[in-house]
C-alpha cells in the first residue's frame, strides 16, 4: 500500500480530499463571493482591506495573493485550526466517516527526534506524577485536597491528575536514569536551570499536576496548582516546541467528539470546572490557558461547532474576562452565549452545591445572548431609582441594542427596556433608529483590520497585479503550470530540460511532478500537493496554479520557455565576464581583456 505525507495511506488522503470540497471547507470560515471561475474573500490569515484570498473550485485549491498562503482543503484546515497534517487528515476522515484502517496517526517518518524524545518524556512524567499521587505518602495531602473537591478515583484516572513532590530533583533523577538529555528537558519545559552553579532542578514542586494534552491525546505540557498558600496559584509549562498556549485548549482531545456532535462548546475558566462538568456528563467543556482567549483558539472551535457558551466565575473578574472574549469568538463566526453563575460561585462550586442536573438546566440551558449579558451588567452600574440613573441607563442600553442586525432582536430588547425604564417603545425605537443612522454615517467599509475574521465587504475590488518577473522566472512558472495540467507536457519538459530549472523551488516541484506521473497518476493539483512535504513548495504550487492562463500548450511554446530557462545561466555568465573584462581593462591587462572578449562572443553565439 503506497503511503503519502506522514506515512498515511494515499487512499485515505484521496478519500478525504474527495469528501471535502474546497469551497465548502473554506466557506465555514470565510465569506466567499463568486467572480468568474474563482471564489474570492478577505483572507483569514492576515488583515486586509481588499480581498486577495482566492479559491479555485476546478483545481480544489486556495491561494492568498496578499500573504502567500495556499494549498488544498487539508492544508486549509491545518492553517486555520493549527493542526499537523496527520491531525487534519484524521479529523476530516472522522467527519466524513472514512475508515482509517490500521493507521494510528503517527508521524514517525517526519517527526524530529528531539520532539519524539520530549513527547515520550512528558508521557512518562505524567505517569510518574499520577503514581506519586495515588500510591505514595508524598501525595497524601494532594489526594486529600482533590477528595475535598469531590474528585473520585475514576475522575483522577480519567484526567491523569498527579502530584509533583516538594523536592528539587525527583524528576531530574527520573529522567536522567532513563537517559533523557537534561538540556533538552529544560528547553522542553520539564526542568529549570539552577539559580547558582550548573545543573538542573524540577520545574514543578509541591503542586497538584494537571496534564495538558495535545489534540492527539498525548501530554504536551502541565498546569500545576500549588498546595496551600503561595504564588503563583497555577504554574503552567512555558512555551516549547510542543506547547503553544495560544493553539491549545484544555480537554479538547476528549471533548471534540461531543462538541462536533452537539455543535456547541462550553468554555470554562478553570481546569477543575471542566473536570466537574465532565463528571456530570457535560462532556463538551474546554478551558483556555488563562482567561484570555486567542484568535487561534476561537478558530479551532469554529472548525467544530457553531455556538460557544462562556461559563466563567460569577465574580466581577470572571464576568469582565467573559466580556473580553465576546469579540474574539464573534469575529470567528461563532454564536456566543453567557452562562449566569450566581455571584461568589464558580461552576465547580455550583455543581458541588446544587448538582449536575440543576447546573445543566439552569446555567447551561439558561445562558443568555451577549447583548442580554451586557444589558444585565450595564444595569448593575446605574441606580435605577433615580431619574438621572434611569435616563443614563436607557441611553447606554439603546447604544448597545442599535448595532444588532436583526430587527426582531432589536424590538425584543427595546420592549424589555421600555418596561424597565417606563418609557414608550416608540420613543426608544426612534432613539435606536437615530443611533443606527449615526453609525451608518461613520461606517468604514471593507476593512477586516485589525480583525482577522472575514467581514465579506468590498468583494469587487481588483486584486493588485504582482510585480513583473524576470523572463526566465516567468518561463519556469509557465512550464510548471502546463506540467500540472498535463502529464504529456511534463514528459516533454523532463526529456528536454529535466531538473535544470534556475530556481531551487521550481526544480524541486518539477522533480516531484516527474515522480508523481511516473506512478501512473493523472493530473490533479490538489492530490499532487498532498504528495509534497514542504510548506513553501505547496504555496508556490498554489501560486502557479492561480496564474491566468497559460492556456493550451504546444511543442513550440514549451521550446520557447525551455530556451528562456537555459539562456539565463549563460546570460549570468556573460554578465560576469563583462565585469571581469572591464576590471582587466582598468588594470591595464589588455591581453586578458581580449581573451575574455573572445569568451563573451562564444557565449553570445550560444
Amino acid at each position: 500500500m503506497s503511503t503519502g505525507q506522514g506515512g498515511i495511506p494515499e487512499s485515505i488522503i484521496e478519500s478525504v480530499l474527495q469528501q471535502h470540497d474546497i469551497v465548502d471547507t473554506v466557506s465555514r470560515f470565510v465569506h466567499l463571493t463568486k467572480q468568474g471561475k474563482y471564489m474570492k474573500g478577505l483572507c483569514p490569515f492576515h488583515s486586509e482591506k481588499t480581498p486577495s484570498f482566492t479559491v479555485t473550485p476546478e483545481k480544489q485549491i486556495f491561494y492568498c495573493y496578499g500573504c502567500g498562503t495556499g494549498g488544498n482543503a487539508i492544508k486549509f484546515r491545518m492553517e486555520i485550526e493549527g493542526l499537523s497534517f496527520p491531525e487534519a487528515v484524521k479529523t476530516m476522515a472522522e467527519e466524513s466517516h472514512i475508515s482509517m484502517g490500521d493507521w494510528q496517526g503517527r508521524e514517525s517518518a517526519h517527526v524530529n527526534p528531539e520532539t519524539e524524545r520530549l513527547l515520550e518524556a512528558y508521557e512518562l512524567t505524567a505517569k510518574l506524577y499520577h503514581f506519586l499521587l495515588k500510591n505514595t505518602e508524598h501525595g497524601k495531602a494532594a489526594m486529600d485536597y482533590l477528595r475535598s473537591r469531590g474528585f473520585s478515583d475514576k475522575l483522577i484516572d480519567q484526567f491523569q491528575i498527579g502530584y509533583a513532590p516538594n523536592r528539587w530533583d525527583t524528576l531530574v533523577q527520573f529522567l536522567e536514569k532513563r537517559n533523557f538529555p537534561l538540556e533538552e528537558m529544560e528547553k522542553g519545559g520539564l526542568l529549570s536551570q539552577r539559580n547558582e552553579g550548573q545543573g538542573y532542578v524540577d520545574r514543578f514542586r509541591d503542586r497538584v499536576m494537571f496534564p495538558i494534552n495535545g489534540r492527539s491525546g498525548k501530554p504536551i505540557a502541565f498546569a500545576g496548582r500549588i498546595l496551600g498558600d503561595g504564588q503563583p496559584k497555577y504554574l503552567n509549562s512555558p512555551e516549547t516546541r510542543l506547547f503553544n498556549k495560544s493553539r491549545v485548549l484544555y480537554n479538547l482531545h476528549q471533548a471534540k467528539n461531543a462538541i462536533r456532535k452537539q455543535r456547541q462548546a462550553i468554555l470554562f475558566e478553570g481546569y477543575g470546572d471542566v473536570i466537574s462538568a465532565w463528571d456530570q456528563e457535560i462532556q463538551n467543556g474546554v478551558a483556555a490557558m488563562g482567561t484570555a482567549l486567542t484568535e487561534n483558539q476561537a478558530l479551532m472551535l469554529k472548525g467544530m461547532c457553531d455556538e460557544v457558551i462562556i461559563c466563567y466565575d460569577g465574580d466581577r473578574a470572571g464576568q469582565a474576562a467573559a466580556l473580553k472574549n465576546f469579540p474574539i469568538l464573534e469575529e470567528a463566526g461563532l454564536q456566543v452565549k453567557v452562562a449566569l453563575i450566581p455571584e461568589g460561585l464558580d461552576p465547580d462550586d455550583f455543581i458541588r452545591k446544587y448538582g449536575g442536573e440543576r447546573f445543566r438546566n439552569q446555567i447551561v440551558e439558561g445562558a443568555v445572548t451577549t447583548t442580554k449579558f451586557k444589558l444585565i451588567n450595564l444595569k448593575k452600574n446605574h441606580i435605577l431609582l433615580e431619574g438621572g440613573g434611569l435616563i443614563a441607563y436607557s441611553r447606554e442600553a439603546v447604544k448597545l441594542i442599535a448595532p444588532l442586525s436583526s430587527p426582531t432582536e432589536r424590538e425584543v430588547y427595546l420592549r424589555e427596556l421600555a418596561a424597565e425604564v417606563d418609557v414608550s417603545f416608540e420613543t426608544l425605537k426612534q432613539e435606536c433608529n437615530e443611533e443606527r443612522q449615526s453609525m451608518k454615517n461613520n461606517e468604514q467599509y471593507g476593512d477586516n483590520n485589525p480583525k482577522r475574521w472575514n467581514n465579506g465587504r468590498q468583494q469587487n475590488r481588483q486584486v493588485p497585479t504582482p510585480n513583473l518577473l524576470p523572463a526566465y522566472h516567468a518561463a519556469e512558472r509557465k512550464l510548471l503550470a502546463w506540467m500540472l495540467q498535463d502529464d504529456e507536457a511534463a514528459q516533454y519538459v523532463n526529456e528536454h530540460l529535466g531538473e535544470a530549472f534556475n530556481l531551487d523551488d521550481h526544480a524541486a516541484i518539477a522533480a516531484y511532478l516527474y515522480a508523481y506521473y511516473a506512478q501512473g497518476k493523472s493530473p490533479d493539483t490538489s492530490r499532487f500537493m498532498s504528495s509534497l512535504h514542504d510548506d513553501r513548495l505547496e504555496k508556490t504550487v498554489s501560486s502557479i496554479s492561480m496564474m491566468d492562463g497559460p492556456g493550451e500548450w504546444n511543442v513550440q511554446m514549451l521550446d520557447d520557455c525551455i530556451r528562456e530557462v537555459l539562456k539565463y545561466p549563460r546570460k549570468k555568465e556573460y554578465d560576469l565576464k563583462k565585469e571581469e573584462m572591464i576590471a582587466a581593462e582598468r588594470a591595464g591587462d589588455f591581453v586578458r581583456a581580449a581573451q575574455i572578449a573572445t569568451e563573451m562572443i562564444a557565449l553570445e553565439r550560444q
